[in-house]
């Protein structure tokens, strides 16, 4: 008879494995049953806490600049949204030359991921281009996921790309004396590249460099730093294409490497939500896996008792699937009692979830867009530099929406807040 034992003190104990995998699957049914589902306003306040944008739950210090960017990793938010939005709200002090040092020490790189829609149609506005924070030993798994076909660049854009395959990584003055092309040629031919999604850059600066004016770019003194924070394109580091084979994966199987990026993305996705479901992901990118893919992944997992499946939200359909530690937080928030204080997010943040899980037309994920929650509840938001009400508003409770929508995230230099707001 096959089978599988445990050994308990001397004696063993045999198992017909038929028997034990009915013990498993009444343990995965029983732990499903003893799961309380919450409604969609605590899961909302659940994701701020999660994602570290309440109040009190934010992250300090550049070692946790490393942690937010994982948890985000593979969402593509316009370029000027990460440093203008996503990562002052979820770090209590950022100071923007921790990018830079995580990217130029090659812990971080960024790059965008999905193909434009009409590569024909030549070079899209920068600075609303899908940009993605990548951690640097993952960039290969999402890469090899999203390469995009059928790009072409114009005639000098394709010049500096030849440029960057022949040579290599670049400095910016080291491409402008192989293509002897003007400085000003090579800046709008590297942002096209990268609004193109071909080329990249060793430093986060190459990126804030392209967005910044020339006219108004200036060494800014960085808040609690000696050095300055560089937004001059000369001091944005080697330029590169970003389009590489993955390296991680190389040596397997087709498909198990396949399945490899699949399960990474699908546990990137958990991080990101702690709980997840197809609603839940309708608004991420539209090259990731299909659900059906991802769900195997999470099934798998459960049957190890890596995650937790069940019913965790009551007004989701489907499937849903959440990290041991989430169901704990759920909890806790369930418990929690409401403070009755606005939280503003951006349009471009994964946090946008107006229209998905909640009723109501969806909030275009543009940086300048803003939405007011208020103890889970979508209350106003700012859509085009308009006020809009989502929800029944009091004079003070409008007041207090506004100044949560109009309120400065972080401060940043004066040349980047205005291109970024434009």
């Amino acid at each position: 008879m096959q089978g599988t034992y445990t050994r308990r003190l001397d004696a063993v104990q045999w198992c017909d494995r038929s028997l034990l995998a009915r013990i498993h699957r009444y343990t995965i049914k029983r732990l499903r049953q003893e799961i309380e589902p919450v409604t969609t306003q605590d899961f909302m306040r659940f994701l701020l806490r999660w994602q570290h944008v309440a109040p009190g739950d934010m992250r300090q210090g550049p070692d946790a600049l490393d942690v937010a960017i994982a948890d985000l990793q593979g969402f593509e938010a316009p370029a000027a949204a990460w440093e203008a939005e996503l990562l002052p709200a979820r770090l209590a002090d950022y100071d923007f030359t921790w990018l830079d040092d995580a990217c130029l020490s090659g812990r971080v790189a960024w790059a965008r991921l999905s193909a434009p829609m009409n590569p024909s149609a030549g070079v899209s506005v920068l600075r609303t281009t899908p940009i993605a924070l990548l951690p640097r030993r993952a960039v290969a798994s999402w890469v090899a996921v999203t390469q995009p076909e059928g790009i072409a660049p114009s005639g000098r854009a394709a010049r500096v790309a030849d440029v960057l395959r022949t040579h290599g990584a670049s400095f910016f003055d080291e491409i402008v004396d192989a293509t002897r092309m003007l400085r000003t040629e090579v800046e709008e031919a590297l942002a096209e590249l990268v609004a193109l999604g071909i080329a990249t850059s060793d430093s986060f600066a190459g990126l804030r460099a392209l967005l910044t004016p020339s006219a108004k770019r200036k060494r800014f003194a960085g808040r609690g730093r000696r050095r300055g924070a560089l937004v001059g394109i000369d001091d944005a580091g080697r330029w590169s294409l970003s389009r590489r084979p993955p390296a991680a994966n190389d040596r397997a199987p087709g498909a198990e490497a396949a399945q490899a990026r699949i399960d990474a993305i699908a546990l990137a996705l958990l991080r990101r939500y702690g709980v997840v479901s197809w609603r839940l992901l309708a608004r991420e990118a539209a090259w990731l896996p299909a659900w059906r893919e991802l769900a195997r992944t999470y099934r798998r997992l459960e049957a190890r008792g890596e995650v937790r499946g069940g019913r965790f939200v009551a007004s989701i359909t489907g499937e849903q699937f959440a990290l041991p530690g989430a169901v704990t937080l759920l909890r806790e928030t369930r418990r929690a009692p409401r403070a009755g204080e606005f939280i503003a997010v951006s349009g471009a943040d994964p946090l946008n979830l107006v229209g998905t899980l909640f009723p109501g037309a969806k909030i275009a994920a543009l940086t300048g867009n803003r939405i007011a929650y208020r103890d889970g509840v979508p209350m106003a938001a700012l859509v085009g530099g308009e006020f809009v009400e989502l929800s029944p508003l009091d004079v003070a409770m409008r007041r207090a929406a506004e100044r949560a929508l109009w309120r400065v995230a972080a401060p940043l230099p004066e040349a980047f807040v205005s291109r970024a707001s434009d």
